[in-house]
């Protein structure tokens, strides 16, 4: 195993659980309720963590077209989780599947966009939007179980 392709199965396995915290919304309104106190809904979290993903590994890393739209990420209400489901499910396969085929050299070379002010090496960026996938997947999680008393979602292997 290698760090790319370690770093590949958690992102499947976390991609693949929040098509199933989506999948447990009772209906399309929930996936778009807050709380006080929460300003993003599910689904403005989750239409966030694609573009995220989109932009910083798709388009960066593998060089596929994609243009991000931040503040349509957190204005769009009312998609159905359908419509959620189908711009997530493509991710399972497409983030592990670049992570996987990176190089070594790769890794330790900067990141091609700076963020929080500076540029870092790829690696590290890598960690940390891993990082940021799992904050907004425990906000996801909490949140349909708060607004639903719903259960937690099943466990999922690597």
């Amino acid at each position: 195993m290698s760090f790319q392709t370690d770093l590949a199965d958690l992102f499947r396995r976390d991609l693949t659980r929040l098509t199933q915290e989506l999948e447990l919304f009772p209906g399309d309104a929930y996936a778009w309720k807050t709380l006080p106190g929460v300003k993003n809904s599910a689904g403005n979290l989750t239409l966030h963590l694609e573009g995220n993903l989109r932009h910083y590994i798709g388009n960066h890393l593998a060089g596929i077209a994609y243009q991000r739209d931040r503040e349509w990420e957190f204005s769009t209400r009312g998609m159905p989780v359908s419509g959620l489901l189908a711009r997530v499910e493509p991710l399972k396969q497409l983030i592990p599947g670049i992570l996987a085929g990176l190089p070594d050299a790769k890794l330790e070379e900067l990141f091609p966009e700076a963020t929080w002010g500076e540029r870092r090496i790829t690696r590290l960026f890598l960690i940390h939007l891993y990082g940021h996938l799992n904050l907004h997947l425990g906000q996801i999680s909490y949140l349909r179980r708060i607004l639903t008393e719903g259960p937690a979602a099943k466990h999922v292997q690597l």
